[in-house]
């Protein structure tokens, strides 16, 4: 009677111990508080709502601040030359992740470690170097990209259905983003078929966009179209309200844009795009390798209209446009 009795014990003391308890499908896994470091270029008021999406997707996989979840943030405030030491921060603190939200953030988080997981939020991740292909990036960068050939002319065709005469369009860029050169040309592409001019400024800083707008009116720029990225990202309502104040028709990237006070704004629903992030998160620290998670491409697009903006700089918006659009804003 004494052996079985032992033998039992011993029986339940290993099932107890099998790691396969510790291992299952379970969502999440509660022993542990799992790190994730947040790099951004932005300044955190123009972050919160992309941060807050990424926050939400992880609660909606079991995941809670302060129980097993710890997100730490590096905000540049859009100083683009301060990322690479919050990079090598989060590297310093061993975090689990390191979850990058815009393509310099990604770049320089590249740069700092080559064995801490990345899950990057970038425009084209093959072109910036970070991963060897959508289908299989390799290495330890996975994620999202927003990247779609043919977006920043369809930005282009959007403002010219609104301010028909325009013939010289300024255009916003960031050339040390690699993919905003592709879309560039793109854009200088359909320009020439549209027998309208492009007039590309270099944003790098926020003394650039001053610059630019002091330069426009003796270039004969009509309108405006910007390309993501930066300095360009990180100071949405002043460049909104220098196109407002400068009468200029306006599209930019992001829904945020028109919601600062821009006159339309066409790109990726951000929202969904932040919260997807959460699932290659999860993914990693449940043990699958960065390099063998597929990038994915957001389906889900927003057009966004600001009719105030449009009545102040005296443009009628077509009901073409309007009929399109995801949101008015009135």
């Amino acid at each position: 009677m004494k052996k079985k009795c032992s033998r039992r014990l011993f029986l339940l003391t290993a099932v107890a111990l099998s790691p396969a308890l510790f291992t299952s499908h379970a969502r999440p896994q509660t022993r542990r508080i799992a790190s994730i470091g947040y790099l951004t270029t932005r300044a955190l008021e123009f972050e919160k709502r992309w941060l807050g999406a990424f926050r939400e997707g992880m609660r909606e996989l079991g995941y809670s601040e302060g129980r097993n979840l710890l997100i730490v943030e590096r905000h540049a405030a859009g100083q683009p030359a301060k990322v690479p030491a919050l990079a090598a921060e989060l590297v310093q603190l061993k975090v689990d992740v390191i979850v990058a939200s815009e393509s310099i953030s990604s770049v320089e988080a590249k740069k700092a470690t080559s064995t801490i997981p990345i899950v990057s939020l970038s425009q084209d991740p093959v072109a910036l170097g970070l991963v060897e292909s959508l289908a299989r990036p390799g290495g330890n960068v996975t994620g999202m990209s927003d990247y779609h050939a043919g977006m920043a002319s369809k930005r282009l065709e959007l403002l010219k259905e609104v301010a028909p005469a325009a013939l010289r369009f300024a255009v916003f860029i960031n050339p040390a983003i690699r993919p905003n050169l592709l879309q560039l040309e793109d854009l200088q592409a359909v320009a020439r078929a549209m027998g309208v001019t492009v007039l590309p400024f270099d944003i790098q800083t926020a003394d650039d966009i001053d610059r630019a707008f002091a330069a426009m009116p003796g270039m004969g720029a009509q309108a405006l179209v910007l390309l993501p990225g930066g300095a360009i990202s990180s100071h949405q309502k002043r460049i909104a309200e220098l196109a407002m104040k400068a009468r200029l028709p306006a599209i930019f990237t992001v829904s945020t844009w028109a919601e600062v006070g821009g006159l339309m704004a066409y790109g990726t629903d951000f929202t969904t795009y932040y919260r997807r992030a959460a699932t290659h998160v999860d993914k990693i620290l449940r043990g699958a390798k960065p390099g063998d998670l597929p990038i994915e491409q957001p389906t889900k697009f927003d057009l966004v209209v600001n009719l105030k903006t449009a009545k102040a700089i005296g443009i009628t918006i077509p009901q073409s446009v309007l009929a399109r659009a995801d949101r008015v804003i009135k």
